[in-house]
């Protein structure tokens, strides 16, 4: 007989209601209390069921895992139940009070399938199948059963986030660097997650009071004490190190159709559409329990899809609401380095009947092998109390950002915290804080993470200073040749209010030297790269450039960006001058009022050329003068936020961009009038099985008279890189306008269909297909042929071919199909132009690839 789904349970918490049955009888009364705890762990367990065998009477533990039970009538002996562990009963003594203490061992019992001996496996169906028709009760009253069904809710809650270097050797352990350092390693059980030995790398603990309004809307957090492991600055981002953990760990809401797991969406067993996806089967009915509880277990139709396995404890009172979920991932699903996952969701009843999420816990193992070696084993645990509903606070208490601390809950002692938590932190963990201080104290550790910092980062540092990219030390492009550059950047080991950055460069071909300097001043005490920011900045750069292409997170003088198809012989000689306000609003509003002093040279076989009276004129540079405003809302944006950098993290929430430029003539040397208006709105589109879809719209109109250096030269790729900003079979400069409207969709399927592959779903590729379109053009005013004094579109000046279009004739249009997730790391697509095949030098097809570490 074949496993249809085998489920493993850890350390389970199940919230159980309080039931109190009064009687009244001959005997005296019985009380019975103690403390229940993980007979391996040795760690309190919260929310036990505990009852008298042949009685009603019940209770639950509490959050120290505490238990107190009391019957006047004349029972013999208290059951002790808990989701994946085993039931234990135990003798009490009739009409008197004694303490009993628990410890209660894993029960580590697959799962299997209920068979029909009937000699052949009956085909799972929905039609007529109680456990689905249960799901679908359940799906039903979702609305009524979320924190959303109140008007407003408030509630205390306690996170507790661990990290550690996880499934060690003990050759690892026994090293010569730790001989002295063995108690930093913390035992287990080699079956649980994480593997026997474990090295704590990171510990954070938050208490925060949460208030929510139904409407308007309004959910806000504040923080009153928060604790976290503080490492060295000068490699590490503290509150960049918290971000990232706590985006990797999210909260987990069974009501939402799909969940957040690390970056990817898995849909839930109680999503809308869930019944076309899982398999459900009632496996248990907790009759003892008040309400009664039925066990409903769930596995994926397909083990490679983005699903979850587990169980669902469903109450049978009519709300049918799930009183707790047990979540896990099997091996076979298409989610990157997650070895094990496993999240326990518990719910308590209200005085109204409903439940709300009292406890989470969340356990993630990573590893490059899901079989073997060593890893990443993280646990986000969280406890909700003191709930209350329907309770009106004052207007002021939900204004504001959704996130904020409380004066100095930074500063809370260890009495302030032994005093507020909750639960009590084991002793193993309370140690974390100070043994992440001394191990930072070994040298070879300190040289590790240098050279970590160096190879990620791609900088070296010094102190208050670092210097880098490495990537960008050595290039060539056709104008400069072999080209070198050395720079770097301040530290907040400097300063966090002064930035610096420069570098130094030179070309061998062209012999010049090129550098840039930039400095910045943080307004609001806080390093530029903290949300919210507030600075100014001033720089200069005296550097070369392809026309149109501005790079927003790669180098444009990147070593692998070096290696271009097809001719790329026409750049610039730039000088920008840069000045730049940037203030950014809790509410994620910001805006940045600019001035720019830009002069272009033409480089290489570029050249400027108008037409006066009969005779060609060469242009040496093309001067303007910018003020600028932009202004953008980004709402519910977080980042990847680092020592000095930061990265917005891609979310189903969109981004509205709206900029204006105004060039003005005869001020600081600008030779022209005109204004630029560009709009941007960018949003991820989750589609639940069927992936996501990244798209970008954009449009711009240019105001004014003016050359084709100054239109919008639409960013093209000539390197054998994937850019997904930019048009990949389009050449340098091939296209200008001084108006146009484009799109950009990218939609990644996550596998939905190679997961149906027999031959492919064990390699766990997944499926990209994407569209650029570009609609455009030049007014004639703006076109060369009408007017002379406006400079020439370049010509090729061997073929005699024009190089530069207008897109008058149509819009612009490229697909690509593409394969992701090839060895967890490389995209592969296959591009194809639509349009525009009559240009000369032009690609009709083309094979592009790009390196993107995924979940």
């Amino acid at each position: 007989m074949k496993k249809l789904f085998t489920i493993i349970l850890y350390k389970p918490i199940l919230l159980v209601s309080f039931f109190f049955a009064a009687a009244q009888g001959l005997y005296g009364q019985t009380l019975v209390h103690g403390t229940i705890t993980d007979a391996k762990t040795k760690e309190t367990l919260p929310f036990v069921t505990v009852t008298f065998v042949g009685g009603k009477q019940g209770a639950s533990s509490d959050n120290q895992g505490k238990y107190r039970l009391v019957s006047n009538s004349n029972y013999t002996q208290i059951r002790i139940t808990y989701v994946g562990f085993k039931t234990e009963i135990k003798s009490v003594e009739p009409g008197k009070e004694q303490t009993i203490n628990i410890a209660l061992t894993e029960d580590r019992q697959l799962l299997n399938e209920v068979v029909v001996k009937s000699g052949k496996k009956p085909k799972y169906r929905n039609k007529n199948n109680p456990a689905v028709e249960l799901i679908r009760q359940v799906i039903d009253h979702k609305e009524k059963n979320r924190l959303e069904s109140y008007d407003y809710a408030e509630y205390r809650q306690y996170e507790l986030l661990n990290f550690y270097l996880s499934n060690l050797s003990d050759k690892f352990k026994n090293k010569r660097i730790f001989k002295n350092y063995q108690f930093l390693f913390r035992e287990q059980d080699s079956t649980a997650i994480g593997g026997k030995i474990l090295l704590p790398i990171y510990m954070e603990e938050k208490l925060s009071q949460n208030y929510y309004r139904k409407s308007p809307y309004a959910k806000k957090q504040v923080i009153e004490a928060n604790k976290q492991v503080k490492y060295d600055e000068s490699f590490i981002d503290n509150q960049g190190l918290s971000s990232y953990f706590n985006r990797l760990y999210q909260n987990i809401d069974i009501y939402d159709n799909n969940i957040q797991l690390v970056t990817n969406q898995l849909l839930s067993p109680i999503a809308d559409h869930s019944p076309d996806f899982y398999k459900f089967f009632i496996t248990d009915t907790l009759k003892d329990q008040s309400p009664q509880l039925i066990e409903l277990s769930f596995t994926p139709r397909n083990t490679n899809d983005l699903l979850f396995a587990g169980k669902l404890y469903v109450t049978m009172d009519g709300n049918y609401a799930v009183e707790k979920a047990v979540l896990t991932v099997n091996k076979h699903i298409n989610l990157n380095f997650v070895r094990q996952m496993q999240t326990i969701l518990s719910f308590e009843k209200n005085g109204d009947g409903k439940y709300h999420l009292s406890q989470s816990d969340l356990k993630m193992e990573f590893a490059l092998n899901k079989n073997k070696g060593g890893g990443m084993f993280g646990e986000r645990k969280v406890i909700i109390d003191s709930f209350l509903m329907n309770s009106p606070r004052p207007k002021p208490t939900y204004d504001g950002p959704e996130q904020v601390f409380a004066a100095n809950s930074e500063n809370k002692d260890n009495h302030y915290w032994e005093a507020n938590r909750p639960d009590t932190l084991a002793p193993e963990k309370a140690g974390i804080y100070k043994n992440i201080d001394s191990l930072q104290t070994i040298a070879s550790v300190k040289r590790t993470m240098d050279w970590v910092t160096l190879g990620l980062a791609g900088y070296k540092n010094f102190g208050a200073f670092e210097t880098g990219p490495a990537s960008t030390f050595y290039s060539f492009n056709p104008v400069e040749g072999f080209r070198v550059r050395l720079g770097g950047r301040s530290t907040p080991e400097l300063s966090k209010r002064y930035y610096f950055e420069t570098y130094g460069a030179y070309g061998t071909k062209d012999e010049r030297f090129k550098y840039f300097l930039s400095s910045t001043y943080s307004l609001n005490n806080k390093s530029i790269y903290s949300f919210p920011q507030n600075y100014i900045r001033a720089s200069f750069q005296h550097d070369t450039k392809i026309p149109g292409q501005e790079l927003q997170f790669v180098q444009e003088d990147n070593f692998l960006l070096s290696f271009k198809r097809g001719e790329n012989d026409m750049w610039l000689y730039n000088n920008i001058f840069r000045l730049d306000y940037v203030h950014e609003y809790d509410n994620h509003f910001s805006y940045k009022v600019g001035f720019k002093n830009w002069g272009q040279s033409p480089a290489g076989a570029l050249y400027f050329q108008n037409v006066i009276g009969n005779n060609v004129n060469n242009i040496n540079t093309v001067k303007t003068t910018e003020l600028s405003l932009e202004l953008r809302y980004a709402p519910h944006e977080t980042f990847y936020q680092g020592k000095i950098y930061r990265v917005p993290i891609v979310d189903r929430y969109p981004i509205f961009t709206l900029r204006y430029n105004q060039g003005v003539k005869n001020f600081f040397g600008g030779q022209y009038n005109y204004q630029n208006l560009t709009g941007n709105i960018t949003k991820r589109f989750y589609l639940s099985q069927l992936g996501y879809s990244d798209v970008i719209v954009e449009g711009n109109y240019i105001f004014g008279k003016v050359p084709f250096p100054l239109m919008d030269i639409h960013h093209a790729n000539q390197t054998y890189s994937l850019q997904l900003d930019s048009y990949n079979l389009m050449n340098f400069q091939e296209f200008v306008s001084d108006h146009y409207a484009s799109i950009n969709i990218d939609h990644n399927f996550n596998g939905f269909f190679f997961n149906k592959v027999p031959l492919l779903k064990k390699l766990k590729l997944r499926e990209i297909i994407d569209f650029k379109g570009l609609w455009g053009g030049v007014r004639s005013e703006n076109n060369p042929a009408n007017d002379p004094l406006l400079l020439k579109y370049p010509i090729n000046s061997t073929t005699g071919l024009p190089v530069t279009y207008t897109l008058n004739n149509g819009p612009y249009m490229e697909g690509s199909f593409g394969i992701g997730n090839i060895f967890r790391l490389i995209r592969v697509d296959l591009v194809r132009r639509f349009t525009y095949l009559d240009n000369p030098e032009v690609s009709k097809w083309g094979i592009r690839a790009r390196v993107k570490f995924d979940f």
